[in-house]
């Protein structure tokens, strides 16, 4: 008996990858024909590359996959992370030619191409991933079809014509437009909710409001623009920042909001963006890091457990904060805070934790879909200091 495959769509169209430095990769088209522009990144999962498209952090960014194999399992509409992709390009070694599993609903090709998503398949994503350790993360394009067919010097022209990611505004960008409700019982929850929770949405992903509800807690997911009264009117047990693509020294309101969040003694959680808008509202600084921690694999140590977590990250900046503590918040009214987690391959501030309010944070992901569920015990964590709350207000 003989089997035959199905080609990709446009497995013989030609795409080029250029970076700013000079850099060029030929490969075949891969999704959406046309050009695209943002700053290169590597992930490191093997793993959950639908969850990786679809998280809006990776919004101005284009993607390369580490792991050679992408597309094996197709796409369907559970694993999604948001309402769409968000990635600007995707770069793969080998493209899976027809999914195989049970919960397939597309190929990933065909996902990416109805999208508009321009990617690049067939190059020698080791390499590429060697070069950005070694130079950094740097802006680039992707251009298939008639736009592969260019000059090249025209190519990195427009590559490098485009702006840094550093210093780029976009958590307005990807956040909702309006207040939704996570309920409880929607999520497997018997029983009137234990509380409230409001969530602002920075790039938030879907997985995240569902981790709250399954704990009892109903999520109010509100704008990046949210105001400090829009936000009081909700009554909330407690205040949630979440992820989000971006540079965190553009996000003033958001930094202002926060430090009106800690000042009225609302507990607060934030999750990676979040964890660098708290070290902002403390008064600590930010800085962008050469390459970033992307991937489903990266250790951190809790310093008051002493374990070790195998955590899910997507950042690509961080917060400047004394790794020895505790220390009085340069921001004075807000009290000593420590240095809770840091990454044992680089000595990254992965988590923050306020000693005199209700507040901590960390940059990784504990929600983790199609990742370690090592940190889970966070969403615990922050309903545990809502209810410490609560009683002390007399709730």
């Amino acid at each position: 008996m003989t089997t035959t495959t199905a080609p990709l769509a446009g497995a013989t169209e030609p795409a080029v990858l250029v970076l700013e430095d000079g850099t060029v990769y030929r490969g075949r088209a891969y999704g959406a024909r046309g050009a695209t522009l943002g700053e290169a990144v590597f992930s490191t999962g093997m793993t959950g590359y639908q969850e990786t498209l679809t998280d809006p952090s990776y919004a101005g960014q284009i993607v390369v996959q580490t792991a050679p194999h992408i597309g094996n399992t197709g796409v369907n509409a559970e694993d999604a992370e948001s309402r769409r992709i968000w990635v600007e390009g995707y770069v793969v070694r080998d493209a899976a030619r027809r999914p195989s599993n049970w919960r397939s609903e597309r190929p990933l090709d065909e996902e990416l191409e109805e999208q508009g998503v321009v990617g690049i398949r067939g190059i020698d994503t080791r390499a590429l991933t060697r070069r950005l350790r070694s130079v950094g993360s740097m802006r680039s394009g992707i251009f298939s079809g008639a736009e592969a067919q260019r000059p090249e010097a025209e190519l990195l022209e427009a590559v490098r014509g485009q702006a840094s990611m550093k210093g780029a505004k976009l958590a307005e960008t990807v956040s909702v437009g309006e207040t939704l409700t996570i309920e409880p019982a929607d999520h497997g929850w018997s029983g009137e909710p234990l509380g409230t929770v409001v969530a602002v949405d920075l790039g938030i992903k879907s997985m995240t409001p569902r981790r709250f509800a399954e704990r009892g807690l109903r999520v109010h997911v509100v704008p990046a623009t949210v105001s400090f009264e829009e936000l009081r009117a909700l009554s909330p047990d407690g205040v949630f920042f979440s992820n989000g693509p971006g540079d965190p020294a553009t996000a003033d309101e958001q930094v202002e909001l926060l430090r009106r969040v800690l000042r009225e003694g609302i507990p607060f959680f934030g999750i990676c963006f979040g964890n660098q808008l708290l070290g902002r509202a403390l008064g600590f600084g930010t800085y962008k890091l050469p390459f970033g921690h992307r991937g489903i694999n990266q250790p951190v140590l809790d310093r008051s457990t002493g374990k070790v977590e195998i955590t899910a990250q997507n950042h690509g900046f961080a917060v400047d904060a004394p790794l020895e503590g505790p220390v009085t918040a340069p921001q004075e009214e807000f009290g000593r805070v420590e240095v809770s987690h840091v990454c044992l391959n680089d000595d990254v501030v992965e988590g923050i934790r306020c000693l005199d309010v209700p507040a901590f944070s960390v940059q990784y992901h504990p929600e983790a879909a199609a990742g370690p569920h090592d940190a889970a015990y966070l969403f615990d964590r922050f309903t545990d200091l809502m209810s410490a709350g609560s009683q002390k207000a007399g709730k």
